[in-house]
Formats: structure tokens, sequence, C-alpha cells
């Protein structure tokens, strides 16, 4: 006989509280992984201009590279990468046997980390944005 368990509605967000840790780097893992997912398609997207031409490709990134948005999403994107590497290595480590106690911490240094790297970064996304 199989036991039944509640498990609350969909809509039930406190239940977010009761996530630990490994369950939040899971989450963020897959997320970051679907994200870089979506931008392969977004980089593919952008090379195929380069079958128009040299000039083309050329407009095609001055344009895009001319928006504040993109530049933000840029930021957004390096943070995504930095976090699912970061997260990547740590996974690989505790399939490993390495730091199995301290897989909470290492989770947090790795978003700490990819804040620190993120916000480092800014600068240099926004440089040179608006002048020509």
């Amino acid at each position: 006989m199989s036991q039944r368990y509640d498990r609350g509605s969909v809509e039930d967000f406190g239940r977010w509280t009761e996530f630990s840790a490994g369950m939040w780097a899971w989450v963020f893992h897959k997320f970051t992984g679907w994200v870089l997912v979506g931008y392969l398609f977004a980089h593919i997207a952008v090379l195929s201009t380069a079958i128009e031409g040299a000039a083309t490709y050329n407009a095609t990134l001055q344009g895009l590279e001319s928006l504040l948005v993109v530049r933000v999403m840029e930021v957004g994107l390096l943070a995504v990468a930095v976090f699912h590497i970061l997260n990547g290595m740590r996974l690989l480590l505790v399939d490993l046997g390495v730091g199995l106690e301290a897989q909470d911490k290492s989770f947090y240094a790795s978003l700490v980390l990819t804040g620190a790297i993120t916000v480092a970064s800014v600068p240099t996304f926004l440089a040179g944005l608006g002048g020509g």
C-alpha cells in the first residue's frame, strides 16, 4: 500500500520558504541552463546576418550594441553564465565526494562570487555606450 502526501497547491508560494540551499542551487542551475540555451538561439540568429554580407553583420552588431537594454542583458548573460559554471564545478566536486558537508556554503560562495564578478564587469559592458 502506498502512502499519499499532501503536497499543497502549486499556487502556495509560502512553500518556497521550505526550499533548502540545495534545492535553490538545483532551481538556479536549471534556470540558468535554459537561459543559456535561449541565448544560443539568439546568438545564431545574429550570426546568420553574416550570410547577407559583412556590412549587414556589422550594422546588426553596431545597432544592438548601441542599445542600453542589450548592454544590460549582456551583464545578465554574464551573471547567468558565471553562476552556471561555478555551480557546475561545485556539483562536479560534490559528485566526486569533495565538500559533501559544505554544500550549502559552497552554493552561497558561488552566488557571492557570481555577484562580485558581475558587479565588477558592469563598467566594461557599459563603456562607450552612447558615444560614437
